[in-house]
């Protein structure tokens, strides 16, 4: 400090000498005391310790910067954790969404494949149906054409055995026989 405060003296008295003045007594000369001043204030400062309390001051300024460094620090931390979470999240969610969508083509696909499978179905049995109807109206009128030939024939052989056959003995017969043969074809 000291050496300080006589640097500064012999800088004020050779910037006066250096001006080409003569040189002034020690106490006249104002640099003299300028530098006296600063020497006062510097002590005082020192006295009371004020040099201590900047330093304090400074040394708290450094820690309360260095907690908002470790702050931010642990923000930053926590900030990419988040959202190295909410990316995993995504990342699920998009499998997630895909395999779902992946699961409605297979459905859709089942269900397609059912409903082709039965209405193929539906359409063998209404073809079956149609079938089995066309062979019953055709048994039906078999029937009606045997039933139909079996009149013709008995009246056509009652026709035959009146015009041929005598009255009386005969017609029993015919009527008999007629019976007979009207019992096997129905």
């Amino acid at each position: 400090m000291i050496d300080l405060i006589l640097a500064a003296a012999a800088a004020a008295e050779e910037a006066a000498h250096g001006a080409g003045h003569a040189p002034t007594p020690l106490f006249e000369d104002t640099a003299t005391w300028v530098s006296l001043g600063f020497v006062a204030v510097v002590g005082l400062f020192a006295w009371l310790g004020v040099h201590k309390q900047m330093a304090a001051a400074l040394d708290k300024r450094a820690q309360g910067i260095a907690d908002e460094l470790d702050r931010a620090r642990a923000l930053r931390d926590e900030a990419q954790e988040l959202l190295a979470r909410y990316q995993r999240r995504q990342r699920e969610a998009e499998e997630e969404a895909d395999a779902i969508v992946e699961q409605a083509k297979r459905d859709a696909a089942r269900i397609a494949e059912d409903a082709r499978r039965k209405i193929e179905e539906q359409l063998d049995r209404r073809a079956k149906a149609a079938e089995d109807k066309i062979a019953r109206a055709e048994a039906q009128a078999l029937a009606e054409v045997r039933g139909q030939t079996a009149d013709l024939a008995i009246e056509a052989a009652r026709e035959i055995i009146r015009t041929r056959m005598d009255q009386g003995a005969q017609s029993a017969l015919a009527e008999r026989a007629i019976n007979e043969i009207s019992a096997r074809l129905h």
